[in-house]
């Protein structure tokens, strides 16, 4: 196993990871199904979304992978009148990341991040390794509190 970024970000903070590696099917990249193969309840499982807000720039929205982002409750939370998900071809360019692959940790530039309120239901989360085919199962309050993140409700109902 290669080491990713987001995995030498998190050795040199001192934070425990674990990672699950899945078959990546590159035509369905659900989080239902990484959650499925990776055998952890979906709830648990955070997919890593980014947004370009029209006050504030770029923001990372960290939901679980069954829910929708409520983006007026993005848009507020984060200091925006709107916020419109970045187009899959500016993700690489912007994050360092690709769709399916975008990882919370170690992107280009550090940008505002925020995590929807269900995660203080958890312990442990996971999030991408950032790359296609790895999660990694860390303690979300280290991860939250490594990435500078705020936490607030950001899912639709």
């Amino acid at each position: 196993m290669t080491k990713t970024n987001a995995m030498r970000l998190l050795d040199s903070a001192g934070i425990g990871y674990k990672t699950y590696e899945y078959d990546c099917d590159e035509n369905d990249l659900s989080g239902a199904k990484v959650a499925a193969q990776i055998g952890l309840p979906a709830e648990t499982v955070f997919k890593t979304l980014v947004a370009k807000g029209d006050k504030t720039g770029f923001c990372v929205f960290c939901i679980p992978v069954e829910a929708e982002l409520d983006l007026k409750a993005a848009a507020k939370h984060s200091g925006n009148k709107r916020v419109e998900l970045l187009h899959v071809k500016e993700l690489l360019p912007t994050t360092g990341y690709i769709r399916g692959g975008c990882s919370p940790v170690g992107m280009k530039k550090s940008f505002p991040t925020y995590f929807d309120e269900t995660v203080i239901l958890f312990d442990e989360i996971t999030v991408s390794a950032g790359v296609r085919g790895m999660q990694l199962l860390v303690n979300a309050e280290k991860l939250i509190a490594f990435l500078h993140a705020d936490v607030c409700p950001l899912t639709a109902e």
